[in-house]
């Protein structure tokens, strides 16, 4: 099987994401819909998008009281995406609750959306957790913390970097996903991402998905950098395994 880079739909407004999507050619991708996308379309951006043949990672990132997750992820279940982020901090409880919206929410006969928890963000190094969330331990232990809670909560896995979900899945389970920002071809920009890996760092790290997001959309070429980073994601980029 095939796997699929999650392409990160970064734009602000529907026809900039129709624009983007009709240069491959009808081909049935994964995509992330975002803060942005979302928030500025609302629930139409993710209709239109399951009707176009895609499956969507609705990257809300939710955090809030139980009551408040639950009920809203009740009401996103009915616009079945396959995939939604609720955040590991907002505790044990808050996840449980954010479950039991989605099982509630997902209509007899249809797939559960996968529910995943953000560890920490991407963005994030171990100084500034440790002096702006005042959380003393190292940056992956904290991680792998939160994974752990996460499972225990009933989760089916964590947004984390590449380079944590070997010790992620060691310490929960080989099925427990990994699905991990932070994607960059060797000698590509940074930008505001700190804890970064290559497609093939993430396949031989056992990440279960990768997320892309500037590297493709911004590329001269979008559906070239997407295939590029497929085939390397795939184990095709010989070059890299010597």
């Amino acid at each position: 099987m095939t796997n699929r880079p999650i392409i990160a739909l970064d734009f602000a407004t529907l026809p900039q994401v129709k624009q983007f999507l009709a240069q491959f050619n009808d081909e049935s991708l994964f995509v992330k819909v975002g803060m942005e996308l979302f928030y500025q379309n609302g629930p139409e951006i993710v209709t239109t998008l399951k009707q176009l043949g895609h499956d969507v990672f609705l990257d809300l990132k939710l955090h809030d009281i139980p009551n408040t997750v639950q009920r809203s992820l009740k009401g996103i279940a009915a616009l079945e995406v396959d995939m939604i982020t609720v955040h590991a901090a907002g505790g044990r409880e808050m996840m449980e609750a954010a479950m039991e919206g989605i099982i509630s929410g997902t209509s007899i006969g249809r797939k559960r959306p996968k529910v995943i928890a953000v560890t920490q963000l991407t963005s994030t190094t171990q100084e500034t957790m440790q002096h702006e969330q005042l959380i003393p331990v190292s940056l992956l232990e904290s991680v792998i913390h939160y994974a752990k809670l996460t499972q225990s909560a009933g989760l089916d896995g964590v947004v984390c970097s590449a380079l944590e979900a070997r010790q992620i899945k060691e310490n929960t389970a080989k099925d427990f996903l990994c699905v991990t920002p932070g994607i960059r071809l060797e000698g590509m920009a940074v930008g505001d991402q700190k804890r970064i890996a290559t497609p093939f760092t993430a396949r031989k790290e056992g990440a279960s998905y990768i997320v892309v997001g500037r590297p493709i959309i911004q590329a001269e070429e979008p559906v070239a950098a997407y295939y590029a980073i497929k085939e390397q994601w795939n184990g095709v980029d010989k070059k890299n395994e010597q």
